[in-house]
């Protein structure tokens, strides 16, 4: 194998032999060190040596970008390797045994890896950046969608009302709405949300609506619970930050509304006021409450596949178990017949007409308490007609106070208490209710129809159970 010394001119010179794919030039200089030419003209610096026997031979680089010497700066400082160095080099891994190759594949596995690590590393700190710029108000959107399915539209419209910004127009009233106790922390990032901030914000609050600021603390509480279970949001904020004694301090404790509920002598001036309002299937609910002692959600999503005018019973969501059974009284089945038969009765020619000029076509309505103009189909909002009944009869009581007066109320009858908490929905108290006693709905039955006829006499309601197929009639004295 003839050498020379490579020299800029011999590689600009050197061409591949004919009949031939490739020529090689090996150098005098650096053993080890030569010039490959193809015969289309491609040119490259390679290394080629024997490692235990065998002839190792490996690439260098192309002419074009590799120099033969190193080239130096003006003090003699070399400025990048040239090509007898990298052979040089490339002859000190032979000779330590070591194959060029694999140093360099190990080398440029290492490469790989520390550019992974940093690329890791650079995604993980943007995700950082980006979990600790995320606010409130925008989490709580997913938050609440996450967990729709679970709440009751009553729930769902709390979480709304406590973030929302205000300023919108209200669809009964000329006045816009407020915004709601958490919108001036809807745009605070979850990072920043401390206790020093809960503490800010409670003393604030807790100047104008205490009892809104309360509720809210509990569901931004259960919030801040489901972003610690959620791995896209765990360990941006904690949420024992809610639990801040001097938070709880300034909004106070909500005291239980002991006056909240209807006296014996008021049951006769609100039944009459409730048996005047002009829409049947509002009167009906609220009767329906009070009588039930229900929870007002559970009996507005009441639907008539879930009451059994066969067996006299009626099928409640409840709020501990998927739902509870209940007994259906005389009076309560007398008020819901009239809402059945009211249901299933076909509109005006002229209604229905419109309806088909729309395309739409005419169905009874799946719900109890059914409302042709909610969204939703069902009853929304009884308790504007409510407070007007109330404000005819003279008497002060809120919706969740027809359930304190049912319970009340049926303290005078000799009803036993444990049926009235069970016909509420009432978690069973100690050991032996959770676990020994189950009342039976016909032990119920007794129980409530007790209870029903001493508030209706109290009333002054004369109500007398018609033969079937006759319309039943009530009426307040």
């Amino acid at each position: 194998m003839p050498r020379v010394k490579l020299t800029a001119g011999r590689i600009a010179d050197f061409k591949c032999d004919a009949g031939k794919t490739q020529s090689f030039l090996w150098d005098s200089v650096e053993p080890g060190l030569g010039l490959r030419v193809t015969s289309t003209g491609s040119k490259a610096f390679i290394f080629q040596s024997k490692l235990a026997g065998k002839t190792i031979r490996t690439t260098i680089g192309d002419p074009r970008t590799w120099s033969l010497e190193s080239a130096r700066d003006k003090e003699g400082r070399p400025m990048g390797k040239g090509a007898r160095e990298e052979a040089n080099r490339l002859q000190h891994i032979i000779n330590e045994g070591r194959d060029p190759r694999v140093v360099r594949a190990d080398g440029l596995a290492a490469e790989q890896t520390a550019r992974d690590l940093l690329q890791a590393e650079q995604a993980a700190e943007s995700a950082r950046q980006i979990r600790e710029s995320l606010t409130l108000g925008q989490v709580w959107p997913i938050y609440v969608q996450d967990r729709a399915g679970e709440w009751s539209d009553l729930h769902l419209r709390d979480h709304a009302r406590m973030i929302q910004k205000g300023g919108e127009a209200r669809t009964r009233s000329k006045s816009k709405t407020s915004p709601g106790p958490l919108a001036s922390l809807a745009s605070t990032c979850l990072v920043d949300l401390t206790v020093e901030r809960i503490e800010a914000w409670a003393k604030v609050e807790a100047a104008s609506r205490p009892t809104s600021a309360r509720l809210a603390l509990r569901l931004l509480r259960a919030f801040l619970h489901w972003c610690s279970e959620n791995k896209d949001y765990a360990g941006i904020c904690d949420a024992k930050i809610t639990k801040s004694k001097r938070a709880k301090k300034s909004l106070g404790k909500s005291q239980p509304k002991k006056h909240d509920l209807l006296q014996r002598e008021q049951l006769s001036a609100w039944f009459a006021a409730v048996l005047k309002i002009k829409s049947p299937v509002v009167s009906a609910y609220l009767q329906v409450l009070l009588l039930t002692g229900a929870r007002r959600e559970e009996l507005a999503v009441l639907r008539f596949e879930e009451v059994d005018f066969v067996w006299k019973s009626i099928k409640l969501h409840d709020k501990i178990e998927p739902y509870r059974m209940i007994p259906l009284t005389p009076y309560i089945e007398h008020l819901l017949l009239e809402l059945k038969c009211r249901n299933e009765t076909p509109p005006s020619k002229r209604v229905l007409r419109r309806l088909t000029s729309k395309g739409r076509v005419w169905e009874p309505s799946p719900w109890v308490f059914s409302s042709p103009t909610a969204a939703s189909g069902r009853l929304t909002e009884p308790s504007i007609a409510h407070r007007k009944a109330c404000a005819e009869a003279g008497i002060k009581v809120s919706l969740h106070g027809l359930r304190r007066s049912f319970a009340t109320l049926s303290l005078w009858t000799l009803a036993p208490a444990g049926c009235a908490a069970q016909i509420q929905g009432h978690a069973a108290q100690g050991v032996r209710e959770e676990n020994y006693i189950f009342r039976s709905l016909d032990l119920l039955r007794m129980a409530h129809e007790m209870i029903e006829t001493y508030m209706l006499e109290q009333a002054g309601v004369n109500f007398v159970p018609a033969p079937p197929g006759l319309r039943l009639v009530a009426s307040a004295a």
